[in-house]
């Protein structure tokens, strides 16, 4: 079976190069001519993706990049793994996914299996994307081509998160549809976990991020009351954690980042809103949520305080830009929203990261725009009032933050192992 992948980023490129790896030949398809040229060299433009898995699957013959859609005709079943972001007032947006569908139209041939992995809410594959697919190939989806969705499972910076072995869920617009798709994901992945519907299967992806942001809003939540009342949340986490059944640890944090726990609630709740339903649970996770930036800005507050100092002409560098530790992802990274913060109330803000050399254009921060790191020595970090720790890499070296920083705000506990000096580190 040849196989395209629409969208070669963090999701179509590790699952590009399994299938190469199971033999399948994928013809990867993007419309960034960088991304294409890098890796048709066997070049990764992805941290934690290998160069060599690249060069291997080039090489095998087995995967190539293209930015020409006509390739569509070659293949018997194409992924769609593009982005489904917010817009401006927080509301679903699928144009990725209905321009895609409508280029793949215009190329689709009888018997295709067409795969949507992008996150959404219930109704995108068998709804939206049948439309366009169907008027612009002039085929019924379910007779003349097939349709399904499988939502993607990725776990960037987690060595033990492997596309082969992440059970696979497969829901299918007709029962022939479930079939085909599960023959696909079968070449590549060993366990794959069929689903009533494409529906079934959008509203199960929406149930695991949804879960992660309730439960993180709870810690986050509790952060704050056990602050108050002198308790350390992360002892607390790390001691109810010893129980062997009916608790689960999540960890709190300066906000939510990634283009997954941050968003996807909210396709979910918009689309309640159709049927008459109300999230309130959901809306209220999500507003705990977005307001730890601002504990986290009254923390850096109250540290400089004791300093004798303000916010306003403070030189503050904050540590990490990535959303999560040893990634260089830096989507809807609450570390964007603690600059922007800081910078308003006056303060010299820089940052710090290893994986992030420089920021990337944004649609919500563009400003940030060729801002390069600081460079990580002595000097450097002996020139900051605060060193904000908003991601916690393993790859920095906390002991040596200890000796050069004046004073620590330490959102991900990363300083609780380390000697410092009494006073010098403020958990926020």
């Amino acid at each position: 079976m040849k196989t395209a992948v629409i969208g070669l980023g963090y999701v179509g490129l590790p699952l590009s190069l399994q299938f190469a790896r199971s033999g399948v030949t994928v013809i990867g398809l993007d419309i960034d001519t960088k991304k294409v040229d890098l890796l048709n060299q066997g070049k990764s433009f992805i941290k934690h993706i290998s160069s060599q898995a690249v060069t291997d699957a080039v090489k095998n013959g087995t995967f190539s990049a293209s930015t020409d859609f006509k390739r569509i005709r070659e293949v018997d079943a194409i992924i769609i793994c593009v982005p489904t972001p917010l817009n401006k007032n927080r509301e679903p947006d699928i144009s990725y996914i209905i321009e895609t569908g409508k280029a793949i139209a215009r190329h689709l041939q009888k018997g295709t299996l067409v795969v949507l992995e992008s996150t959404t809410y219930p109704g995108t594959t068998d709804e939206d994307l049948r439309a366009v697919l169907e008027i612009g190939s002039g085929m019924e989806a379910g007779k003349d081509f097939h349709l399904a969705f499988s939502p993607e499972r990725e776990d960037p910076g987690n060595p033990d998160s492997k596309v082969a072995i992440i059970p696979k869920v497969v829901g299918g617009y007709t029962p022939k549809c479930l079939q085909l798709a599960t023959e696909l994901y079968s070449k590549a992945i060993k366990t794959i976990v069929p689903v009533s519907s494409c529906r079934a299967a959008e509203a199960t992806k929406l149930l695991e991020n949804t879960f992660r942001g309730v439960n993180i809003a709870l810690v986050n939540e509790l952060k704050v009351v056990y602050s108050a009342m002198g308790i350390d949340v992360w002892e607390v986490i790390n001691a109810a954690k010893t129980k062997p059944f009916g608790f689960m640890a999540f960890y709190p944090g300066p906000g939510l980042g990634g283009h997954c726990i941050p968003i996807d609630p909210f396709y979910l709740t918009w689309k309640a809103r159709e049927y008459g339903q109300n999230t309130r649970f959901i809306e209220l996770a999500g507003e705990v949520n977005t307001a730890m930036p601002d504990y986290v800005i009254h923390r850096v507050s109250d540290a400089l305080n004791d300093q004798r100092k303000s916010v306003n002409g403070s030189k503050i560098l904050v540590l990490g830009l990535a959303y999560k530790p040893n990634v260089d992802d830096e989507r809807e990274s609450p570390s964007y929203v603690l600059m922007e913060k800081l910078q308003s109330r006056g303060a010299k803000v820089a940052y710090y990261d290893p994986y992030v050399p420089v920021i990337r254009p944004t649609r919500e921060h563009a400003h940030w725009t060729g801002t390069k790191s600081v460079e990580w020595n002595r000097e450097t970090i002996e020139g900051y009032d605060i060193v904000l720790i908003s991601t916690n890499h393993s790859s920095v070296n906390y002991t040596e933050l200890a000796t050069w920083a004046k004073c620590i705000v330490d959102t991900r506990n990363a300083m609780a192992s380390i000697k410092t000096a009494e006073g010098q580190v403020w958990k926020a």
